[in-house]
């Protein structure tokens, strides 16, 4: 598997870029994702999906995203293991997957009284804050904390129909697709010949951009589940690890009939988008007003330091994604391109309000918010270099939400590019 050389629409070649960060961002960004500040999402996992009914059979765990008519109920489930064995479980194989996906799938939502306390300072904190924007999770009864270091991003069983159908209705919905490609954009879809590709091509830069970002964010959730994948059980434990079949089978050239690769590079390519948008917004966070606050003095300033430190790495990295080419045309133009970014970037977070299993919608939804954040910081250059030293900003504001689920997001892909290095490794040693 080789992904090295030239990205395409940047200067910058992927050996550089591995090394800056498997020496410099991926142990900081580890480190930070454990404060207190980061370590706390939180999210709305109650939302029905907006696009079509739920089915996904036996993807909801324990029903509870909504209330399951008892007849739509896997027999299986519905009797707990009592009938496991009798005719009308012959299909047991699917329901012990299903069971299996539910256990795997859960979110484990448990947090300390103390923990629950802080929070409610956090948001009185926060909204104290001049925002511009609000999410419409933040005030909903429904939306909860999640600690994302209880709940790790890693191969849970969602997959079939209902996985596969999310996904399409990404690359579909949100790609601006000509009325003259008939083919699926989801490149899992069965092709016809080399055309998508040259159609890809033809786009103008944005909207290239636009389908490699979402291309990225595909490879790297899929190289977390096949970094973190569920062995096997010994002694009654689930043991995690790297499944190299699994990984083959999403990226290797042979297998993949040569996207594996184009995958991978677009993953690097969403990795300079975000490092890109982490570089521009550094002079937000290097006021003095704005503090990370959790309440505790002390670790507040470390977790800044750290996140000013991570900023600087950013800015020191060579070779970045030089967004001036994009939306760089007449005013108007780049007006309503941003506009449609904007939607198309909306529409896909409600679109993960249809994933199935609890923890991928967790870490769909958390990954999305992360790159429209980025997205939402290289469009607001010039209202981020207009910020006052020391009052609440008009024109820029990022809210803990955000905050939260870029620096996640980008933890994510950080995590992947490490990843990676491992399987190359493992390939070696295997052939």
């Amino acid at each position: 598997l080789s992904v090295t050389g030239v990205l395409d629409d940047c200067l910058c070649d992927i050996d550089s870029i591995d090394n800056f960060n498997t020496f410099k961002i991926f142990p900081k960004i580890k480190k930070l994702q454990e404060r207190d500040y980061f370590r706390y999402y939180k999210v709305n996992l109650k939302r029905p999906c907006p696009f079509w009914a739920e089915d996904g059979h036996c993807s909801i765990k324990d029903c509870h995203v909504e209330p399951c008519p008892e007849s739509k109920i896997p027999v299986g489930i519905k009797a707990g293991s009592s009938n496991k064995y009798s005719k009308v479980a012959n299909n047991t194989k699917e329901l012990e997957d299903c069971e299996q996906a539910n256990k795997l799938g859960a979110i484990n939502s448990t947090l300390s009284n103390q923990s629950k306390e802080a929070f409610i300072d956090w948001a009185r904190y926060d909204d104290s804050q001049d925002h511009f924007c609000e999410l419409d999770d933040e005030r909903s009864p429904a939306a909860q904390y999640v600690d994302l270091l209880l709940n790790p991003e890693r191969y849970t069983g969602y997959k079939g129909s209902s996985a596969w159908r999310v996904w399409n209705s990404i690359y579909e919905e949100n790609c601006f697709k000509p009325r003259s490609v008939y083919r699926p954009l989801n490149p899992l879809a069965p092709s016809r010949g080399e055309s998508f590709y040259t159609w890809l091509e033809g786009l103008c830069l944005e909207k290239r951009v636009f389908y490699k970002l979402i291309s990225g964010l595909h490879a790297s959730i899929n190289l977390h589940l096949c970094a973190n994948y569920l062995l096997e059980e010994t002694w009654g434990k689930p043991s995690w690890g790297p499944n190299m079949k699994e990984f083959k089978r999403r990226f290797d050239p042979v297998e993949t009939k040569g996207e594996g690769p184009r995958r991978l590079k677009n993953l690097y390519f969403l990795y300079l988008i975000e490092l890109r948008a982490l570089s521009k917004v550094a002079p937000y966070f290097e006021r003095s007003i704005v503090d990370l606050y959790t309440g505790n003095v002390e670790e507040d300033a470390d977790t800044k330091t750290l996140l000013l430190n991570i900023f600087q790495d950013t800015k020191s990295f060579p070779m970045h994604f030089d967004e001036k080419s994009m939306f760089a045309g007449d005013k108007k133009g780049a007006k309503s391109l941003k506009e449609e970014f904007r939607l198309h970037f909306k529409n896909i977070s409600r679109i993960m309000d249809c994933v199935g299993c609890d923890k991928c919608r967790l870490w769909g939804k958390l990954q999305t918010q992360g790159l429209g954040t980025a997205l939402k910081i290289l469009f607001s250059e010039k209202e981020i270099q207009k910020l006052p030293e020391n009052s609440p900003s008009k024109g820029f504001q990022l809210t803990r939400q955000e905050i939260v689920a870029l620096l996640n997001a980008f933890g994510r892909l950080s995590t992947s590019i490490r990843e990676l290095q491992n399987f190359k490794v493992l390939l070696q040693h295997s052939r």
